[in-house]
């Protein structure tokens, strides 16, 4: 495909997608989501909804049950679903983790799971990577996993592990030939899939999280934990390119859920300040007001063409490294700017639960930290893109 009939691709929007994520948000107001955030719960009626709707399963190939459809379809669903007032990263993680399955598992474990995971029987929502003491250098995880006759024996410790509590599936990256064993240092660390239903209490230990917004993250200890053998996918220590291979999808589709986000703020930005009125005048009469959020808009614009690119990169099969990296950068950075600049235009209303703003400019901020860090990004496009020496 070249060069332009990529561009050309930029413009699929699945229309009809978004007219039936729409309706399904109309049933889930601000007062949903806010009764969640005092309860601390998880979307269980939302999650089901979107189950059984098929868009949790776009990414699945028709064969396993799933709809089969492009990178840029799953993106728009999650774009469509926080552009409507609703969170997506409750259920987003099913899209993309189960990835490394569908690309790097035995056709035995895609036949187990996908189709399940498909239907909503099985929820593969949890990835165990992170750890408290080794942060975003994942080579030097702490977590080992060491074979003894047809099993697994596994100990360690995982953090910001969102969703783990609401999974049945894990997706669980360990060491299996210690850092000083290998001859690089992304050798000998593997992926396994683990099942929650039988691991919990059994030598998995999930603790919730309190954190600055509701995202249901967690701490997962593991101690002794034994799984078999056909839990580990694909060969053994080659874990950390089958990771690699599926961050391209992810940074693509939080992208597109942060422009879901950016599009949601300035529009509740416009339609207050248009309403608002202070000194005998709408607010949105005043250039102090218009201009931040016209330029938050235009920023989100330029954002969003930049995650159709990725898109439309990824389902070519073309390198999109690049592209997905820096719309994952500029889309966090533009939905940052359209939440502070919602806050600030609702004044003290927007510090109000009731207005459900300051609920979304908690959860815009998370952007720029996770996943992926903005710094990392920054790092990677200096040293891979521009040719700068590396810096860590």
């Amino acid at each position: 495909m070249t060069d332009e009939e990529i561009m050309l691709d930029l413009g699929e929007d699945f229309p009809e997608l978004r007219q039936a994520i729409r309706k399904i948000c109309e049933k889930y107001p601000l007062t949903y989501w806010a009764k969640l955030e005092d309860e601390k719960g998880y979307p269980v009626e939302f999650v089901q909804e979107l189950t059984d709707g098929g868009f949790l399963a776009a990414l699945i190939p028709e064969e396993y049950g799933g709809a089969g459809l492009p990178l840029r379809a799953a993106a728009v669903i999650l774009e469509e679903i926080n552009a409507n007032g609703c969170q997506a990263s409750p259920a987003h993680a099913q899209m993309y983790i189960m990835g490394t399955l569908l690309r790097h598992g035995s056709a035995e474990q895609k036949a187990k799971y996908l189709p399940d995971i498909a239907s909503g029987k099985l929820r593969l929502q949890a990835f165990g990577v992170t750890e408290p003491t080794t942060g975003s250098d994942t080579t030097q995880l702490k977590t080992r996993a060491v074979r003894d006759g047809n099993s697994y024996v596994i100990n360690g410790q995982k953090v910001w592990t969102s969703r783990a509590l609401y999974s049945d599936l894990l997706l669980l990256l360990a060491r299996t030939t210690p850092l000083d064993q290998v001859a690089k240092k992304t050798d000998g660390i593997s992926v396994f899939l683990i099942d929650l239903r039988e691991a919990r209490g059994k030598g998995v230990d999930i603790r919730p999280i309190a954190a600055l917004m509701n995202h249901n993250t967690t701490e997962v200890f593991i101690e002794d934990l034994r799984v078999p053998g056909d839990a580990l996918i694909g060969t053994e220590g080659k874990g950390f390119k089958y990771i690699l291979d599926g961050m391209n999808a992810e940074r693509v589709l939080v992208a597109s859920e942060c422009v879901g986000d950016g599009r949601y703020m300035i529009k509740r930005a416009v339609e207050y300040a248009k309403e608002r009125r202070v000194f005998n005048r709408a607010i949105g009469e005043n250039q102090g007001v218009q201009f931040p959020i016209a330029r938050a808009y235009s920023e989100l614009e330029a954002a969003d063409l930049m995650c159709r690119k990725a898109a439309a990169l990824f389902d070519a099969h073309q390198p999109c490294g690049e592209a997905a990296n820096i719309a994952k950068l500029l889309a966090s950075e533009a939905t940052w700017k359209a939440a502070d600049t919602a806050l600030q235009t609702f004044g003290g209303f927007g510090y109000a639960q009731e207005y459900g703003i300051e609920r979304k400019w908690r959860e815009c901020r998370l952007y720029q930290t996770a996943p992926v860090s903005t710094n990392l990004i920054l790092a990677y496009v200096a040293q891979h893109v521009l040719g700068l020496p590396r810096s860590y």
